[in-house]
């Protein structure tokens, strides 16, 4: 009896090994990214994979196709890329470039945002003498979605977008809302269709969004600039669960996952800025 219960318990305990439980989220540090190889990579551009393609951790990822940054040297190009049925979406970080959409080429500064949608070709080049740093984010549209014939190019800049204060969330907190859906009529830009909305969000000093969650969403916060507590999932006794966070943070959610942000409201905080984007699970309808 005791040697089928050391065989059981020695059984039990290799089942609970193999097992492993899906996280609600999942944490990168830009910085500490590595650039990996990838289509649109070539000898003047370089990509650091975040979430979806190239990051080897990302199973719970769904419906975005891929999240990293792209930074295209002086001097440099990418490969030019397209995706039949993936939409992107482009945010410049620093820099200047070109984007070539299609057989046009469109100069980008620091702070565009844009549109690319399935099939179109797409890539950035770099004829200034500083680095251009983008972020590049890609959503899967299922096969049961009709596409439209690909437009004209939709840009903007982040900067010439209003600041506002949206829904229930508190005045301290400060939203910019950069790109929703095809029937969006409160974004600059209105063209996803698994995208349902791209934005920065602006935190004075002790200021938060109220920590929530999504039924039908995944959504990724980037910390571009300032410190807080980054609210990912469930601490202690089910809990909010808060993590330092610095520029450069990086969170991908899951459907249903506590999501927020805390700015600090100690003396000499500075004001906290995070680029949002949230797109539909592709099991869910809208």
């Amino acid at each position: 009896m005791r040697f089928l219960a050391l065989a059981f318990l020695c059984g039990s305990l290799a089942l609970a090994a193999e097992r492993a439980v899906d996280p609600t989220f999942l944490h990168r540090h830009l910085p500490d990214v590595k650039a990996q190889p990838a289509d649109i990579t070539s000898l003047g551009c370089t990509y650091k994979p975040l979430f979806g393609a190239g990051d080897s951790g990302s199973d719970i990822v769904k419906g975005v196709a891929r999240y990293g940054e792209i930074t295209v040297e002086p001097g440099g190009a990418s490969e030019l890329v397209s995706y039949p049925r993936e939409e992107q979406i482009y945010v410049i970080l620093e820099g200047e470039g070109v984007l070539h959409y299609g057989d046009g080429k469109h100069p980008v500064r620091r702070h565009d945002f844009m549109y690319l949608p399935p099939g179109v070709r797409h890539g950035l080049s770099n004829t200034s003498g500083k680095p251009c740093r983008a972020i590049a984010m890609g959503f899967k549209i299922p096969a049961n979605i009709k596409l439209d014939p690909p437009g004209e190019l939709q840009v903007a800049n982040i900067d010439e977008v209003k600041k506002q204060v949206v829904g229930n969330h508190p005045p301290s907190t400060l939203y910019q809302l950069l790109m929703g859906d095809v029937s969006s009529k409160r974004d600059r830009i209105a063209a996803g269709r698994i995208l349902t909305s791209l934005f920065v969000m602006e935190f004075a000093p002790g200021g938060t969004n109220f920590p929530h969650h999504h039924d039908r969403e995944e959504e990724i916060y980037l910390l571009l600039e300032g410190e807080g507590e980054m609210v990912a999932g469930g601490g202690a006794e089910g809990v909010e669960g808060r993590r330092k966070a610095k520029p450069g943070d990086a969170y991908f959610y899951r459907l249903n996952a506590t999501v927020g942000f805390y700015n600090s409201d100690a003396p000499g905080t500075k004001t906290a800025r995070i680029l949002a984007i949230r797109s539909l699970y592709p099991f869910r309808s809208r």
